[in-house]
């Protein structure tokens, strides 16, 4: 036997050792895996959803859809994106695999796959979604069984019924359904396109999510099924032209429903139909069932979150909208961020008058202008000029920073003073308003709502459970997929101050529906529009533990005869009576930086100056307001503790000597007149307007003082300008009275 014989022979045993070797790791990697019947079929409870309490909240997931009512375009497009060779091949596609096995030899991964629509559905129903080649062996077994007990069709038909198309739509029923509100025996040619484009990466490629990446993934397969033959050019481009859905349609069940399984497909963006899912949320079905009932002659939507940020109800006739948030906004740009700027305090004098901002006017209720107030009473009565004055001071830019961290983003083009009265281009979800006014409830930081508590399988193994701000399990982050997390927007003592404000809306503003509840509420309305009417009106209100969001519109922004404060308001009277029917929520805590201050009322009133009251003042001269210790007014008033008045009037009138004290009843007055060397008290007392000196003589200089004096405190002598007073008759001794 020659040399080369004999080297042929070392190999071809090797590869035959080799073979071998993989045929014996083959069977024993997959001995016990078999073909599982019940794992292939659409589960009717893929996704179970329980409330608070434990109790399952009913949803309606689609049904299997048989294969002779699928449209013909449906099974042509996934094999044409997903598997061109389905129809030839016997599971396996070799050629792919090979071209797969070259590119992950020449970057050394293992990147490139090479499932057929046979191996998906294994894969899907019957594996895990790790990349090893224990996985794949078992995954080649499983699909040569399936493909030798089913034919093409029905592996087609379990395979559409069973595959994930994003926001939580198991099915391509349910999908159908989701996206395009029909049953999938109604699909369009592009719609069937568009499903088939989600499959690569249902939250990457949903329209919901990124339209211009879902329309040319659905484009390049409607190429596809245009090059193998499946549509004609004409058929391609008509179908290329027809537009993406713009929004879901809702499904006919709870409204709390919808948002929950939005989140579970944020928290689980590539489910599978095998993830046989428990999802516990906060829901209180009997404060559910309170917001279902409630009716209006306009869309509604009402929305209940807990402090720590739990849904606890959600209702919506119109699905999720953005809004424009009219004067509700005010609180969260332009007050707040004011506050924690130093610009203003609650008591800040804010003067309201017509005022043009660079072409900028805006008016306020019946156009009428209530001159100088403070800040607490414009926000409590949504007064407009002062709002958008302070927003001018701070500056539209430091504002629209403050609501991104509340997740409330502004785009470019509303960065205007008009965002100072919810003047925008799109606006906001409720939900999100309500997110924002937790934040002062909280503290000030900023916590986004969630419907979802926890997730298992259906073992009971903890796949997620939320966390706040504090101890979040290693995997949080990853497995939200970015969700942001808690953090501070404003400092205690600007939350203390806002809550302090609001609760004044509350009471005496125009939220005052609420005052007869018997525990602190904060509230702020909010009522926008045309010139044809009201088209978004809301009352937003919240306690220490909970805070209700309520909004009256229509989806065609046609008007609504109602206003903030009113239908608004009796619903979140009613929700919150309800909430609380047994018990009161704490009151709101409290902030050692935030300090009760008395102030010169007259000199706030008169000057529209902010000034300490002087200690000694009596209490019906001082207005208490709430300051931040390290924003406190600079000056304190002396005019007790000093008197001091404005120098009086004097003239000489028909031969005797008048003297007008200027406003300063509070005072005694001791007036003094000097004549050469004699000087003579002509007056000690209480205070009078007018006094008259009756008792001069002609042909003299006659010099009067004032001293003021406040509980026996003499205060700074007024020297009046000296009188002359002409030859006359003698007056009468009783020259002081009027």
């Amino acid at each position: 036997m020659n040399r080369t014989v004999k080297i042929l022979l070392i190999i071809l045993s090797a590869v035959l050792a080799l073979f071998l070797a993989c045929l014996v790791y083959f069977f024993a990697v997959t001995a016990g895996e078999k073909l599982d019947m019940q794992k292939l079929a659409l589960s009717e409870n893929c996704v179970r959803v329980f409330d608070r309490n434990g109790g399952e909240i009913e949803t309606t997931q689609t049904s299997a859809v048989p294969f002779a009512e699928f449209p013909e375009y449906l099974p042509n497009a996934f094999v044409a994106v997903e598997d061109k060779r389905f129809y030839t091949h016997h599971g396996l596609d070799y050629k792919r695999m090979m071209k797969a096995a070259m590119k992950n030899i020449a970057t050394f991964s293992f990147r490139e796959g090479a499932s057929t629509i046979s191996q998906q559905l294994i894969k899907n129903t019957h594996l895990t979604g790790e990349k090893t080649i224990r996985r794949k062996l078992k995954e080649i077994k499983l699909t040569r069984a399936l493909e030798k007990n089913f034919s093409k069709d029905e592996i087609l038909e379990l395979y559409l019924n069973s595959i994930y198309f994003g926001h939580s739509a198991f099915g391509v029923g349910s999908a159908a359904e989701y996206y395009f509100g029909k049953s999938a025996s109604e699909l369009s040619p592009a719609e069937c396109a568009m499903l088939a484009a989600l499959v690569k990466s249902p939250n990457r490629y949903s329209p919901f999510r990124d339209l211009d990446k879902c329309l040319s993934r659905r484009n390049f397969v409607l190429s596809l099924m245009r090059e193998q033959g499946y549509l004609t050019p004409e058929e391609e481009a008509e179908a290329k032209s027809e537009p993406l859905p713009e929004s879901p349609h809702l499904r006919e069940e709870s409204a709390y429903l919808a948002p929950v399984f939005e989140e579970l497909s944020a928290l689980f963006p590539d489910a599978k139909s095998g993830d046989k899912l428990r999802v516990y949320t906060a829901l209180d079905p009997t404060l559910q069932t309170l917001l279902e009932e409630q009716r209006a002659d306009s869309d509604l939507c009402v929305a209940v979150r807990e402090t720590g940020g739990g849904v606890k109800a959600y209702f919506s006739t119109c699905g999720t909208l953005k809004r424009l948030p009219a004067s509700t906004i005010k609180p969260l740009a332009v007050y707040a961020p004011a506050l924690e700027e130093n610009l203003i305090s609650p008591a800040t004098p804010l003067l309201d008058e017509k005022t043009d901002f660079g072409g900028y006017s805006p008016s306020d209720y019946g156009g009428k202008y209530g001159g100088y107030m403070s800040a607490r009473y414009a926000l409590s009565h949504s007064v407009n000029v002062p709002a958008v004055k302070v927003l001018n001071t701070l500056g539209v830019e430091r504002a629209a920073k403050y609501l991104e961290k509340m997740d409330l983003p502004v785009p470019e083009e509303d960065r205007t003073l008009a965002l100072a009265l919810g003047g925008m281009t799109e606006g906001f979800p409720l939900l999100s308003l309500v997110d924002g006014y937790s934040v002062f409830s909280r503290g000030g930081v900023f916590s986004p709502s969630h419907f979802i508590e926890k997730v298992d399988d259906c073992q009971g193994k903890n796949l997620y459970t939320y966390q706040g701000f504090q101890g979040k399990n290693p995997d949080f982050q990853q497995v939200c997929q970015g969700k942001n997390l808690d953090r501070r927007v404003f400092s205690e003592d600007t939350a203390c101050l806002m809550n302090d404000m609001l609760m004044t809306a509350a009471r005496e503003g125009t939220a005052k529906k609420l005052k007869s509840l018997p525990f602190e509420v904060a509230a702020k309305t909010g009522t926008g529009g045309t010139e044809k009417g009201n088209t978004d009106v809301y009352t937003i209100a919240y306690t220490s533990e909970d805070v209700v969001g309520v909004w009256l519109g229509n989806r065609d922004n046609s008007p609504v005869e109602a206003t903030g404060g009113g239908l608004p308001a009796d619903l979140a009277l009613k929700i919150l009576k309800d909430l609380y029917k047994d018990r009161s929520p704490s009151p709101f805590p409290q902030c050692e930086d935030v300090t009760q201050a008395l102030l010169d009322k007259e000199e706030y009133e008169k000057n529209h100056r902010l000034l300490l009251a002087d200690p000694l003042a009596p209490e019906y001269l001082s207005l208490k307001e709430l300051f931040r210790k390290s924003a406190l007014p600079a000056g304190t008033s002396e005019k007790f503790s000093r008197p001091k008045i404005e120098k009086p009037e004097i003239s000489v009138v028909n031969g005797s000597v008048k003297i007008i004290l200027c406003q300063t009843e509070y005072y005694d007055y001791e007036v003094k007149r000097q004549c050469g060397e004699q000087i003579s008290t002509v007056y000690k007392g209480k205070y009078r307007r007018e006094l008259f000196d009756n008792s001069v003589c002609g042909g003299k200089n006659y010099v009067y003082s004032v001293t003021p004096y406040y509980c026996g405190i003499a205060g700074e002598t007024v020297t009046l300008p000296s009188v002359y007073i002409e030859k006359s008759d003698e007056l009468p001794d009783d020259w002081w009275s009027e």
